[in-house]
């Protein structure tokens, strides 16, 4: 299965295992909670899915790489310890907490959430000494005398044996106690995650022309070459970097991330294509709808790969502006409850000062940074989440600050104020929402003018319906032109489809 399968299968699983009963007891009884084993190549995704899916989920993550650990530290140091046995006196051997159970309490403890995902990677390279504890580990939960904390699922991970030369292939009756997902690399999959990353368009674009450069891992006369998903995203990121600061891009640079000569030196060419592309097409005139005739001609008779490359050019402009868009709603719409909650309390104390109200603010913003930190302990916040956060965090120490600065002196006349400054935002949405729409039907009518008759509508329309920011964006705000494109190519297809069925009955 490919990464978006197993996340699913994943987040579903973890959920059953913490699904209760009426009585408060786990549905599966922990013992019969087997552990997910993702088995696969190194680089494609897994430690990803298992944040996401705990993300998702709203549960902690504590994870461990089992390589680190040797027998001591996953089950404990022994001590001595002085008991009474009906009346006689002994010492006897027992053992300290668990460095993994530990951290879990700990994460508990600093978060507030009590259910959890374990996320322990390449379990199938334990030490030698710490092999035969692993059994009972899986089917028992726990590490010496310690057991995982109710609540905690169990997710592992490793590398088949042919990519690691550490890995201690798992014996029957250890296969038998987990449930093996074998996760396999999958470029289409790895594309939405992609997107809605917001990597690197020329990373994707030239993924889209190469999918068989996606991941590959082969032997050379030079030795191990390998190219994997995380090298595209690492490079994808310094891609990014180095055109803020406005660096040069080399196959030096693009060795660093894929170890692999041939596509080091087509990725690295390409690039340098993508940034000519960039510079002759002018994009931004595009999407502005000011494209000169000399632009829609020089597309027109460009080459498929040169249109591809266009095209995704233009897409991520738009569809950075949309989550850009999509976040400054979520964040709006968040914001709407500290807003409400001041207005309540002024309904109920109509007369309350300015400090009455000020004060409110400031237990609301405490409020929501202990929020964020616990969910930055539990590590079991999205990216998107925190952004969220950290605005409505910011709203409210503005407003804080400039009513201060105002000098109001009643709770009302400060509610009015963040009223106002709500407002404003609001509206100021609206006005982006409206020019990212604009945007939209200059895209549009580019693609109709330049591409006629080529697939390139077609795969505008699927790269804004997978896209999960793009999506809600046209659900949200509407998007005539692509309901348009998108009834005449289903129709299109669907009389495809009759015409293919008469062929056939030989009519």
């Amino acid at each position: 299965m490919n990464i978006t399968q197993a996340k699913e299968y994943v987040r579903d699983c973890v959920r059953l295992y913490l699904k209760k009963d009426e009585y408060g007891d786990y549905v599966v009884p922990v013992v019969r909670q087997r552990p997910i084993f993702l088995l696969g190549a190194p680089g494609i995704g897994k430690t990803a899915i298992v944040e996401q899916a705990a993300q998702e989920l709203g549960v902690a993550l504590v994870s461990y790489s089992m390589t680190h650990h040797t027998r001591q530290s996953a089950l404990g140091l022994p001590f001595i310890s002085h008991r009474l046995y009906d009346g006689m006196e002994t010492d006897i051997s027992e053992y300290t907490m668990s460095e993994i159970i530990a951290s879990m309490y700990d994460v508990m403890e600093e978060s507030g959430l009590k259910e959890g995902i374990l996320f322990l990677d390449e379990i199938n390279c334990v030490s030698e000494t710490l092999s035969p504890s692993m059994l009972q580990f899986l089917q028992y939960k726990t590490f010496g005398r310690h057991r995982v904390p109710e609540g905690w699922a169990i997710v592992t991970a490793g590398n088949p044996p042919e990519y690691n030369r550490s890995v201690r292939e798992f014996d029957v009756v250890t296969m038998d106690r987990v449930r093996v997902l074998e996760v396999e690399e999958d470029y289409e999959a790895w594309k939405v995650y992609a997107q809605e990353k917001g990597i690197h368009n020329a990373v994707t674009n030239f993924l889209d022309l190469k999918k068989e450069y996606f991941y590959r891992i082969e032997t050379t006369g030079k030795g191990r070459s390998y190219v994997t998903a995380r090298g595209w995203e690492d490079l994808a990121g310094i891609l990014t970097l180095y055109e803020q600061e406005g660096l040069s891009v080399d196959e030096t640079l693009v060795g660093q991330y894929l170890r692999n000569e041939r596509i080091v030196k087509e990725f690295t060419a390409y690039y340098d294509l993508y940034q000519k592309y960039k510079k002759d097409y002018h994009v931004e005139d595009i999407l502005a709808g000011r494209a000169e005739e000399e632009t829609v001609k020089k597309a027109q008779e460009a080459p498929f790969d040169e249109r591809l490359s266009l095209l995704g050019m233009l897409m991520d402009k738009v569809q950075g502006e949309i989550r850009s868009a999509m976040e400054t709603s979520a964040y709006l719409t968040d914001m709407r409850n500290p807003l409400l909650a001041a207005r309540s309390a002024l309904t109920k104390q109509p007369e309350a000062d300015a400090l009455f109200l000020l004060s409110m603010l400031q237990k609301q913003e405490e409020g929501r940074r202990t929020l964020l930190s616990s969910m930055e302990k539990a590590n079991s916040l999205s990216d998107a989440d925190r952004r969220k956060h950290k605005a409505v965090l910011r709203f409210l120490q503005e407003a804080q600050k400039e009513s201060l600065t105002e000098g109001f002196g009643s709770g009302e006349a400060v509610f009015a104020f963040l009223k106002r400054k709500f407002d404003g935002q609001v509206e100021g949405l609206k006005k982006e929402t409206g020019r990212v729409q604009e945007r939209l039907h200059q895209l549009f009518a580019f693609v109709d003018c330049a591409f006629s008759g080529g697939n390139e509508m077609l795969i505008l329309l699927t790269e804004l319906t997978v896209n999960d920011a793009s999506a809600r964006f046209i659900a949200a705000f509407g998007c005539a032109d692509y309901q348009k494109y998108n009834e005449e190519l289903m129709l299109s297809e669907r009389q495809g489809d009759i015409r293919r069925e008469i062929v056939a009955l030989e009519l």
